[in-house]
């Protein structure tokens, strides 16, 4: 990829965040109520990926994910962990592709713990393929201005001579 001068790359302060070093197993446990716990600020960076077109514009937003993501595991930590424990476990050594099916009663127990102790109920099936309208506080981006190239070759005028092309048509197969 080449860049030029006026390209604003952010520094390494402004990406340096703290890593969610979590494994697959945790990650797939905990997804449901992640996802639903932080909704919000998932949509908000989604929603300025797709507007912006720019991941460096949407750093901010990216952080927030994080510290989001960071605050729920805590919670977690601090209310529900041998439950949460248990359930990662056994997706991750119930089966070779960290199947749920195997885990349901460990789940119950999961989700049982969630309800209680952080009010926050595991969404229904098909809940995150729903549509839903984001309402946000960030400005819609302006479109950018099409380019004007002002050497550009100008167009016939319409009163000149359009001469027959000298070998025919390309489509010569095509006039049967």
């Amino acid at each position: 990829m080449v860049l030029t001068a006026d390209v604003h790359l952010p520094e390494e302060s402004e990406l340096t965040v703290p890593e969610v070093n979590l494994s697959g197993a945790t990650l797939i446990a905990s997804s449901f109520h992640l996802g639903k716990y932080c909704e919000q600020a998932n949509n908000e960076f989604m929603l300025c990926r797709i507007e912006e077109d720019d991941p460096r514009k949407c750093i901010k937003e990216g952080k927030v994910v994080t510290a989001c993501t960071m605050e729920f595991f805590r919670k977690v930590k601090k209310a529900c962990l041998s439950e949460f424990n248990q359930y990662a476990n056994c997706i991750d050594k119930s089966s070779g592709d960290f199947s749920l099916n195997f885990c349901r009663n460990t789940q119950g127990v999961f989700d049982k713990c969630m309800l209680d102790n952080l009010n926050l109920e595991r969404p229904p099936f098909g809940y995150f393929t729903e549509a839903r309208v984001h309402d946000t506080k960030r400005p819609k981006p302006r479109p950018e201005p099409k380019e004007v190239y002002p050497d550009s070759t100008p167009a016939l005028p319409e009163s000149a001579d359009k001469k027959p092309a000298r070998f025919g048509s390309r489509f010569y197969w095509m006039t049967e």
